[in-house]
This record gives structure tokens, sequence and C-alpha cells, in this order.
């Protein structure tokens, strides 16, 4: 298995364990990665993925929302709901990865671990988001001016 995907594995059990048991973060990943063989670039990024999303946690349910309204964030599928917010926080945050790889891996995951549809529902929020991904992306610009952080749309951006 390549290391980013495992990479994307450890961050999401810890991101699951942390969203369902409250663990503290830190300990949590430690403990997930004991678990694992990563070599340094894998821990880094399974660290950044992990760190990332618990930021940006909000701004990540908010877009997850719009995206996907019949399915209130409380009530999806902890796994599904991990899922989506790692791999949004991939798309919209870090430029290291190309989006439909990321969308990919998230799918991929999402048979490991998830229910029977859950390959279905990741893949079709994700896929909404990254076609309606410059209604949630905080450009340079918009940020210099003041302008919003991604999952609050600003004037004249379209709402989902």
């Amino acid at each position: 298995m390549q290391i980013r995907r495992r990479a994307r594995i450890v961050a999401l059990q810890a991101l699951f364990e942390i969203d369902t048991a409250q663990h503290e973060p830190d300990v949590t990943l430690r403990h997930r990665l004991e678990d694992t063989d990563l070599p340094e670039s894998g821990v880094a990024y399974a660290t950044a993925l992990l760190r990332g999303t618990l930021q940006q946690i909000g701004a990540l349910d908010a877009i997850i929302q719009r995206i996907a309204p019949e399915w209130p964030i409380d009530q999806m599928a902890p796994v599904d709901r991990n899922i989506l917010r790692l791999a949004a926080y991939e798309i919209l945050y870090l430029n290291d990865t190309p989006a439909k790889v990321a969308i990919n891996e998230a799918v991929d995951i999402a048979k490991l671990f998830g229910s029977d549809s859950s390959s279905r529902f990741v893949n079709g929020v994700l896929g909404t988001l990254y076609a309606q991904r410059h209604n949630w992306v905080a450009t340079p610009a918009t940020q210099a001016a003041g302008g919003s952080e991604p999952g609050t749309p600003t004037a004249g951006e379209q709402s989902v």
C-alpha cells in the first residue's frame, strides 16, 4: 500500500476516534502511529492531514452540510463524515495532491471502512465539492482583502 494511502488511513482512524470518543488529538495520533510502520514522510502527511482537518473542522462541516443538506453532519455515519472531512481538507487546503486523486483515495478508503453505500455517498459529495470548489476556496487576493474563509461564500458567489 502506498505511503500516502497509509497516512490517510492513520489520519482517518485518529479523526474517527477523536470524533466519536473525544480523545485528545496528539495522544490519539501518537497511538495510531505506533500501530503502523510509516516512514517519516507518511508520519508528516498524516499529522498535517489530522491537524489541518481539526483546525478547519467548522468550515469543512459547513461546506459538507451545504453540499449534502439532506444528511445532517451529526446524523452521517461517523466513518463517512470523517472521510469527507479529511478529503475536503485535502482538496480545499492542500495543494500537493490533485483533487481527483484525493477523491479517488477517499472513495477507496470508504470501500475499506464504510458501509456498502459509503463509497457512492463519498464520491457524490466530493464530486460536487470539486465541481463547485471555486465557491469554497479563499484565494490569496480574497484573504488579503479581508474576504471570507472557505465555507462562507463571498458576495456574488453562488451558494449550494
